[in-house]
């Protein structure tokens, strides 16, 4: 017999406020949540910091003594269910994005982004450990962070072994972002010419459309949860970062003086949502800010095994190679700040 399992995709704000703060307003969405039953709740990525490009972000990172991993263990005993949700986590070879999957006993999972999006890679640094499933009461699940999730590999690293998909997104709307200058002039990425269509092809399908698609070809339910609210953020490393832009629009360069007060404003993917094996979405989040959304699903007496080839992320080539290029870039950077 299939098993019955009610889960909670949760969506937050992810304007940057004090992790005090932000672990009170998840605290009652997991309260919510489990008074609708959920026995799986999912948080977005970052939840406890929200989600920006700055220097705070390594004094941010915590320990897995730290408030935020207490908090999810508490919460995860309080309310009696599974509690997931990434945050920067400081081990003692470097700061981690780590999406964590505790038990109500207080059993952890652990998940690192596997792979770091542009920005990011100033602030952590890619997985290192090998990628397995959670074992669990209900089952194995599969988890996955944001950019990871149009990485093919990560997919068909989980083809017959999981049961059930967990991801934990928080990705700014780029393809649709504002880059303001300090005169007041701005920019938009249709204004940046060719090069930088080719960067953001089909990219309004990452983090809904492919994702379920992958999903399906997996054969399990997953749920999907994203940020909300506005995105503004300064650029990380300026300068170097600016330089990227002056390729697509060499006219900027008037620009590079100012690049510390050039900044990106954006909307996040609405994605927040729970679809079952077959990639039916059953329930989607409808406040953008603090707001969940619960639905049952079944998962299959067996683990599924997929029957069909797994569908392609059709992004451009280049996308991929820019963003390599930005992370190799900003290896420097992250390993001159992670320790202090």
């Amino acid at each position: 017999m299939p098993k019955k399992l009610t889960l909670a995709a949760i969506r937050m704000d992810a304007a940057p406020a004090s992790t005090p703060s932000r672990l009170e307003r998840a605290a009652k969405l997991v309260a919510s949540a489990a008074a609708q039953s959920a026995q799986v709740a999912v948080l977005p990525e970052v939840f406890n910091t929200g989600y920006e490009y700055h220097d705070r972000n390594y004094a941010l990172a915590e320990s897995i003594g730290g408030q935020t991993v207490s908090w999810l263990k508490a919460s995860a005993r309080q309310h009696n269910l599974y509690l997931a949700g990434s945050l920067l986590l400081r081990d003692p070879d470097g700061i981690y994005n780590a999406m964590l999957l505790v038990s109500p006993e207080g059993r952890i999972w652990r998940y690192d982004k596997s792979y770091p999006w542009c920005w990011e890679r100033a602030y952590f640094r890619p997985r290192q450990h090998p990628l397995a499933p959670a074992e669990t009461d209900f089952g194995k699940i599969g988890m996955l962070i944001c950019w990871d999730t149009v990485h093919p590999n990560l997919w068909a690293a989980y083809a017959g072994k999981i049961d059930l998909m967990l991801v934990s997104n928080c990705p700014p709307a780029l393809h649709e972002m504002t880059i303001h200058f300090p005169n007041g002039n701005s920019v938009k990425p249709n204004g940046l010419g060719p090069l930088m269509n080719l960067i953001y092809h089909h990219s309004g399908k990452i983090f809904g459309e492919y994702t379920l698609k992958q999903n399906t070809w997996l054969g399990v339910p997953v749920v999907n949860t994203t940020g909300g609210g506005r995105f503004r953020s300064f650029l990380s490393r300026p300068r170097l970062s600016f330089t990227g832009f002056l390729a697509a629009r060499p006219d900027l360069w008037k620009y590079i003086s100012q690049a510390e007060k050039i900044y990106l404003e954006a909307g996040y993917f609405d994605q927040t949502f729970i679809a079952d094996a077959q990639g039916q979405v059953l329930t989607r989040t409808k406040i953008d800010g603090d707001d969940l959304a619960v639905a049952q699903v079944e998962l299959a007496e067996e683990t599924p095994v997929p029957q069909t080839p797994q569908p392609k992320i059709d992004l451009s080539w280049f996308t991929y190679r820019v963003d390599e290029l930005v992370n190799t870039l900003l290896v420097n950077c992250y390993n001159q700040r992670w320790k202090n």
